[in-house]
């Protein structure tokens, strides 16, 4: 199949070709390797991929949100080899447009409600141009000390905006460094495995290697996969995945947690690390950290804190009660990659102790020793190499400032309420979980699971929005995840009028 034309509006970099499109003759050798592209020539085309970004932001809206192309579209219009010699900008550029951009989903979309929002703002967008112009590797202090000391001291920030206890900030209000502090990860599955990997650090320290087929992990089913996947990768020998129930709000149960941990201890186990969930994906329900907190620190498991989506909204004030027992955590995550308007990826994740981690991650051959200190991330994550990633997010709390980063939240809370007063209005549906930071779940009242995937398969296929839906208590729900950098009340109002004519078309009896 062929992938169609796409220019709804103009392509990027159009006319120009290498050198700006200068026809420059080969020059005789003088030794010096030549690059396609120089200053100046970046210069052009990097000013006309910007207003190509603008005018993508300006047209957005007004885009089918999902791609309707199969799989193998993509690649069946795309050459087998790489080409031999340079091709012009104008090719690259026509290319892009016409045979890339038909297989994008526009994520940055208004009407983009799936999963939970991939953040973006402008100025995030500069801090990452910034980055990968910079191009440092800082995984040493040494490497490039203004990426080490500023994603210190960013990560500090946002700790403190959060109000996350003093001992998971890396600097203490006498500014002297403490034994915890933060960093920047890739994605909250790496931030789930690194703190994995400590808690299993501090777990073995004194015991014989034959101890590890005794360990035991717990979370909840509703923990995000990413956390089994960290069982997987660290070879975990014994997973606990305690049931969840509607009646609780979908949120572990300590009763449950606490039975589970006797059992196995009877059983000449070893527990060592459990997982609690601020904002899980299918419905943000929030596990009670207090009360996990207390069973880690009475059994000595590692409690591991994922607010991966919902952890951001800890700068509000009124949303604190959720993250209430944090400060019994060992770590705790989150990703302003995703609801705190800095492009992906950005995850953040502090630990009350990181001794444990370095135990677990530090192995510094010679090449790599230098003037090495406490806060040489290379020794905080699985990674040797670091993109200047802090950078991004500091553009984005200093062009925001924590009271705009506060009404960005409080506004997309707001557009959930709205959107589930409108389903509560409607008798034909029913909202299945409290909805909570953004996020509304919902189905068919009084009927199948597979009228309710029908209803939103229907939906998806007009272009003009885009949901997903999960399955809670064996019923299939939909989601509207509410984050959008560019959603207004507009958006949603618009989203749910089309989901009730789109359940009418679906299921009205015809007439006689």
């Amino acid at each position: 199949m062929a992938v169609p034309s796409y220019r709804s509006f103009p392509s990027p970099l159009l006319g120009m070709g290498l050198n700006g499109g200068q026809n420059v003759p080969i020059k005789e050798s003088s030794g010096d390797y030549e690059h396609p592209m120089d200053v100046e020539s970046f210069r052009v085309a990097a000013k006309s991929m910007i207003d190509w970004i603008c005018d993508y932001y300006d047209n957005v809206e007004s885009l089918p949100v999902r791609s309707e192309l199969s799989v193998g579209d993509i690649r069946s219009v795309l050459p087998s080899e790489a080409p031999t010699g340079p091709e012009s900008w104008n090719k690259i550029s026509s290319d892009f447009q016409e045979k890339i951009m038909p297989g994008v989903m526009h994520w940055q979309s208004p009407n983009f409600y799936a999963y939970f929002p991939s953040a973006f703002s402008f100025p995030s967008l500069l801090g990452d141009l910034m980055s990968s112009a910079l191009s440092v590797n800082g995984f040493l202090w040494v490497s490039s000390p203004a990426a080490t000391e500023l994603e210190t001291v960013v990560v500090d920030w946002l700790g403190k905006m959060m109000g996350l206890p003093q001992a998971f900030l890396a600097i203490d209000s006498e500014g002297k460094r403490g034994k915890g502090g933060g960093v920047v990860q890739t994605t909250a599955s790496e931030c789930t495995l690194v703190a994995l990997l400590a808690a299993r650090a501090r777990i073995m320290e004194g015991r014989p290697l034959s101890d590890t087929s005794r360990l035991v992990c717990y979370f909840s089913d509703q923990a995000h996969s990413s956390v089994r996947k960290a069982c997987m990768v660290a070879v975990t020998p014994h997973v606990r995945v305690l049931p969840t129930c509607h009646s609780t709000g979908f949120s572990m149960e300590p009763a449950l947690l606490e039975a589970a941990i006797k059992e196995d201890l009877a059983a000449g186990l070893l527990p060592f690390y459990m997982v609690g969930t601020i904002g899980t994906t299918s419905s943000c329900a929030v596990d009670p950290i207090g009360e996990m907190g207390a069973i880690a620190q009475k059994y000595k498991l590692w409690l591991h804190v994922d607010g991966a989506h919902a952890g951001v909204a800890a700068i509000l004030p009124e949303q604190r009660h959720h993250f209430a027992g944090v400060e019994l955590a060992d770590s705790f995550n989150t990703n302003p990659h995703k609801w705190l308007l800095t492009t992906f990826d950005c995850s953040c994740i502090w630990f009350r102790d990181a001794d444990p981690l370095k135990a677990a991650l530090s192995l510094t051959p010679a090449y790599l020793r230098g003037k090495g200190n406490a806060y040489d991330y290379q020794n905080w994550e699985i990674p040797v190499g670091r993109r200047f990633r802090s950078l991004k997010l500091w553009f984005v709390l200093r062009a925001y400032g924590q009271e705009k980063l506060q009404g960005f939240l409080r506004h997309h809370i707001r557009l959930a309420e709205t959107v589930a007063a409108l389903a509560r209005k409607d008798e034909r549906f029913e909202v299945s979980a409290p909805p909570r930071f953004g996020l509304v779940c919902f189905r068919l009242k009084g009927r199948s699971n597979e009228d309710t995937s029908a209803l939103i398969e229907a939906f998806n296929k007009t272009g003009k929005a885009f949901l997903i839906t999960t399955d809670l208590a064996g019923q299939t729900v939909a989601r509207i995840a509410c984050g959008g950098f560019m959603t207004q009340e507009r958006h949603v109002r618009a989203t749910w009028q089309l989901i009730g004519d789109t359940a009418t078309a679906l299921f009205s009896a015809p007439e006689e």
